[in-house]
């Protein structure tokens, strides 16, 4: 169904949709043999363009923070954000569309077996700055170090480089980062669900953000978010369930 009229001048002030795209997160974007950005939320911002009867520019960065950043100042008019009650003093947040796993990854002979023994004395945990498990963990670590790399991508060399106890992040750039290098595991289950959203800044307005949550909640109904998934070979995500 096409958008309201109001609603696509609330997302489109420069005339197009300008989708803030986060390379960050290999479950939800990377890059083509070409160099150009794709991926799950590639798709979903080129067909929520699509119904909002408007051409798309896609804004790429390499980490969460500047994506956010770039959505609250109104340098983009959507992007693809794990929840989080700190951006949400600034972002309107759709229900999730993907769910993902956040990890603790260690050395083989490292001590550490279970998720619940990371926070204590003397650990150190190497996280992307501004991530949502960076955000996550800064809050609920009581005696465990947080410490931070530049990007998730560099998270793993950070944890080498520093000698750092734990590294954590998304399942599948730990086990992608991991792979070539060996003597490094992961630990057991996860310490969190990351729940991954389109978002628009709050002054877009109430209507435009209903909107927005419509479309996702039409994407996961559809089935397009589960083909895309598939299109682009991920593994070890889940779509969200209804209203979740």
């Amino acid at each position: 169904m096409p958008a309201a009229s109001d609603v696509v001048r609330a997302f489109t002030p420069t005339g197009r949709l300008r989708a803030s795209i986060n390379l960050g997160n290999p479950v939800l974007a990377g890059r083509d043999a070409g160099g150009a950005a794709k991926g799950v939320s590639v798709d979903l911002a080129r067909r929520f363009a699509g119904r909002l009867g408007v051409d798309i520019e896609l804004v790429v960065f390499d980490t969460a923070g500047a994506s956010v950043d770039a959505v609250t100042r109104d340098e983009a008019d959507i992007g693809f954000f794990a929840i989080d009650p700190k951006r949400g003093e600034g972002i309107h947040f759709t229900p999730p569309y993907v769910l993902i796993e956040g990890c603790y990854l260690v050395r083989q002979d490292s001590p550490l077996q279970a998720n619940e023994e990371v926070d204590r004395p003397g650990t150190r945990v190497v996280v992307g700055k501004g991530s949502a498990y960076d955000l996550h963990l800064s809050r609920e670590l009581k005696q465990a170090q947080v410490v931070h790399a530049p990007s998730s991508q560099a998270v793993l060399q950070h944890f080498l480089d520093a000698g750092a106890e734990v590294a954590a992040g998304v399942r599948q750039q730990l086990e992608q980062d991991a792979a070539p290098i060996g003597g490094l595991r992961l630990l057991p289950g996860r310490f969190m669900v990351i729940r991954q959203a389109m978002g628009c800044a709050r002054s877009r307005g109430e209507a435009a953000a209903a909107e927005l949550a419509r479309f996702v909640e039409e994407m996961k109904a559809s089935g397009f978010v589960a083909e895309a998934l598939a299109r682009h070979g991920i593994q070890g995500a889940s779509v969200a369930p209804p209203g979740a």
